[in-house]
């Protein structure tokens, strides 16, 4: 397994985290993909995973207050 990728995902999930916590928005399942970074050609990803409706509406509300 290639950890530094794997440290940089985890980086990036906490980024992300961080983030949506500043514009208050919290995605519960927001992890690593574990199917990712398993293996000998390990390209870990993030997880977004499920949210519900109102949480989609603040995100897209958030992403459109970040457009020029």
């Amino acid at each position: 397994m290639n950890t530094t990728g794997l440290e940089d995902v985890e980086a990036a999930r906490d980024e992300l985290a961080a983030a949506l916590a500043k514009a208050g928005i919290t995605l519960p399942s927001l992890g690593l993909d574990p199917l990712s970074y398993g293996g000998e050609l390990a390209a870990p990803l993030v997880e977004l995973g499920r949210c519900n409706a109102p949480t989609a509406r603040s995100l897209a509300a958030a992403l459109r207050q970040g457009q020029p």
